[in-house]
């Protein structure tokens, strides 16, 4: 798959010798959902900052769609929108003139029909003449997405876009960014919800400490890394667990009632089979059966901490 970015050893050392960033080395494909996740201070914005051109990269290079930032920075700059954490704009502005001012400052003509089209699809439209003081947190986020895409990237980096956004309006703006990917944007997605990703997002990659430890396909990953859990409702409450079963990853909970198996679902065999056989012959009996797989928190829980 042909790739929008490039990034390579791309290094970020401050002025007092902290390395936010250690070679960096990172391919983004066309048309994708990336997802990049971290602890605070992992390095994520400094990241998305250095290929924005608002902060200078110690070492490295950037390829954006063919552009070195560095080398032909003007061009490379107006193939991507940035949607930063902070919202930071003109409170007394009404909705339509601040997209329409972000558009000219990437010197692009006047076009009143696509800013329309981009107000309808962040459903801003019915408060394109309101000033922005008087729009929700809600509304305020989707009008940073709307300014990023005033002048029609091709690339959209979300730093933290649903931040401090309730649950129902973080889910319509999940499926606002799936609309935007199918209209041939490439999304970079930053998240400290785990389910953002989780639902979002084709590729996964990790930062810790400046460090990328891992790039994969978010299924590839789910299932490289991720574990399954059997979990027995007994009809009646085990005190413990029978030496017969021992060789199994067995625990009880719930007071006895629950029985659980943990096991790779990488492997052929997972034991499932011979495991209810033997409950059965020491009289233990089950009304339900349930199984649950590894979440990405869970995943990701394991890989900052390994």
């Amino acid at each position: 798959m042909a790739s929008v970015i490039e990034i390579n050893r791309l290094n970020k050392i401050y002025a007092g010798g902290f390395q936010a960033l250690k070679n960096i080395d990172l391919k983004i494909n066309k048309g994708e959902i990336f997802a990049l996740l971290g602890p605070n201070g992992a390095g994520k914005t400094t990241l998305i900052n250095i290929v924005c051109g608002i902060v200078n990269a110690t070492s490295g290079s950037v390829i954006v769609d063919g552009s070195d930032i560095t080398k032909n920075y003007r061009h490379a700059r107006s193939l991507i929108g940035l949607v930063p954490q902070e919202i930071a704009t003109d409170s007394f502005e009404s909705v339509w003139n601040t997209v329409s001012f972000s558009r000219g400052l990437f010197n692009k003509p006047k076009n009143p029909a696509y800013i329309e089209d981009v107000l309808k699809r962040l459903t801003l439209w019915e408060k394109r003449k309101n000033k922005i003081m008087t729009l929700s947190g809600g509304m305020k986020r989707r009008l940073m997405i709307a300014k990023a895409l005033s002048h029609e990237p091709k690339i959209l980096f979300l730093d933290e876009p649903t931040a401090g956004v309730d649950v129902e309006l973080r889910k319509n703006m999940w499926q606002q960014v799936r609309e935007l990917r199918e209209s041939g944007v490439t999304i970079i997605l930053t998240t400290h919800y785990i389910e953002e990703a989780e639902e979002l997002a084709d590729r996964i990659g990790v930062i810790n400490r400046g460090e990328l430890i891992l790039i994969e396909e978010k299924e590839r990953l789910m299932k490289k890394l991720g574990k399954k859990e059997l979990s027995l409702e007994l009809k009646t409450p085990l005190k413990e667990i029978p030496n017969a079963l021992a060789k199994y990853d067995l625990k009880l909970r719930s007071g006895g009632y629950v029985l659980t198996l943990s096991y790779d679902s990488n492997r052929t065999e997972s034991g499932i089979t011979d495991l209810l056989d033997l409950l059965k012959e020491h009289g233990v009996t089950y009304k339900d059966i349930y199984t649950k797989q590894t979440s990405l928190e869970e995943i990701f829980v394991q890989l900052v901490n390994g």
